[in-house]
């Protein structure tokens, strides 16, 4: 035999790829007309794709408020897809965001991502309302008494900056699940076993609830470096070297992060992850890219 004859006996990564895949989506709520029409393009895009969810975040200490819930309402009216909206303790009291909340559920809306949320001013230490909830846990078992919500919680497979401790942030995760979240999607990472290891840890800590790997294509060190450090997430260094020097070809950075996505999903999947979040960045073309290897196919294409 050969070594190409040997090649051959290897499948492609995404070979066994059969559409046994759910996917949901995040966007944010557009700043500018531009910004807006980019988000809605990209919408449409996603859409045929028929993700169980797409997420519009709140910007820190609320700063997004009302076009997050413009952004919920025009995708729960205009488009097929169930919108979940981004709801987090900062700078608000009890009774205001129930209100909110209770809205969402008169609106239709019927899934919540329940976050601590971000600090107003950058490097800021986090402090609480003093009449609102003090934390996530307190913010879900909340948004449970105003109406049952599906509700995402966020976790972290690297140690969150505010966290003294692995077993810190994993005994917070299990009191948010305790509270009644039904699910936690995980911040960014790079590396599968960073998953992998924290599923296990997550499993022997009792916590039962699904835990949905954060997918974030890459095209820009500098723009997610920055994300990171917010995150407790590492970037490592192989991932800087790939960028090194394609600042002025946008083209090679989408083809380099499609691929550097694409791996990561494939190696998750073949470790049994089935369902899987993207943070898109209000942009389609790598997470439709990286979909699509996966085995996730437009609903007009899977009748032909």
């Amino acid at each position: 035999m050969n070594a190409f004859e040997s090649l051959g006996r290897h499948l492609p990564l995404f070979a066994e790829a059969r559409g046994d895949i759910q996917v949901s989506f995040e966007f944010f709520p557009p700043k500018t007309e531009k910004m807006e029409q980019t988000l809605w393009e990209s919408i449409k895009t996603l859409e045929p794709l028929q993700p169980r969810f797409v997420s519009v975040t709140y910007g820190a200490g609320g700063s997004t408020r009302e076009r997050t819930h413009a952004t919920v309402e025009r995708i729960l009216n205009e488009t097929s897809l169930t919108p979940a909206a981004h709801l987090t303790c900062v700078a608000a009291r009890r009774g205001e965001i129930d209100e909110i909340a209770h809205e969402y559920w008169e609106l239709g809306v019927r899934n919540i991502v329940a976050l601590r949320g971000d600090p107003p001013e950058a490097g800021s230490k986090y402090r609480p309302h003093p009449d609102g909830y003090r934390d996530a846990r307190e913010l879900v078992a909340g948004l449970k008494k105003v109406a049952p919500f599906d509700i995402s919680v966020a976790a972290y497979p690297e140690i969150h900056p505010d966290s003294s401790s692995r077993a810190f942030d994993l005994d917070n995760l299990k009191r948010k699940v305790d509270s009644g979240a039904d699910r936690a999607i995980t911040q960014f990472f790079f590396s599968p076993d960073c998953f992998f290891r924290f599923r296990d840890e997550a499993a022997a800590a009792g916590i039962e609830a699904e835990i949905v790997p954060g997918i974030l294509p890459v095209s820009k060190v500098a723009t997610t470096r920055r994300f990171a450090q917010t995150c407790g997430a590492s970037i490592p260094k192989w991932l800087d070297d790939l960028f090194e020097g394609l600042d002025d070809l946008p083209a090679a950075r989408q083809l380099i992060a499609a691929t550097v996505a694409a791996e990561l999903c494939g190696q998750l999947y073949a470790g049994g992850v089935r369902n899987f979040h993207f943070y898109t960045l209000n942009r389609a073309e790598l997470s439709y890219a990286i979909c699509h290897l996966l085995g996730v196919r437009a609903q007009r294409e899977s009748s032909q």
